[in-house]
């Protein structure tokens, strides 16, 4: 059942953030978090042009606005750690 194996995964997930979070503060450290629709892969890390025309299979890409090639992951891993950074109001963008 497609339904009951969301489900699961759901929770699954949501027991290891909790364990996450308590590591995390046991240790003195902070789990920050974004949203789960943030585009981070689709947004410049460079200048912050929003290039909404991307589809799933383009791996790297080039800024129409300042010229420059990302690699699809790592762009979104920067992009998240700028996201987290500022909700947290740790860094302005």
């Amino acid at each position: 059942n497609h339904n009951l194996a969301q489900h699961i995964a759901d929770a699954s997930w949501s027991s290891f953030v909790s364990m996450l979070e308590y590591k995390a503060e046991w240790c003195g450290k902070t789990v920050l978090r974004i949203g789960q629709f943030e585009p981070s892969t689709k947004i410049c890390n460079v200048c912050g042009h929003y290039k909404n025309d991307m589809i799933l299979a383009v791996r790297e890409w080039e800024c129409p606005e300042c010229n420059s090639i990302h690699d699809r992951d790592i762009n979104a891993a920067i992009n998240i750690k700028k996201f987290a950074l500022d909700k947290q109001n740790l860094i302005g963008i």
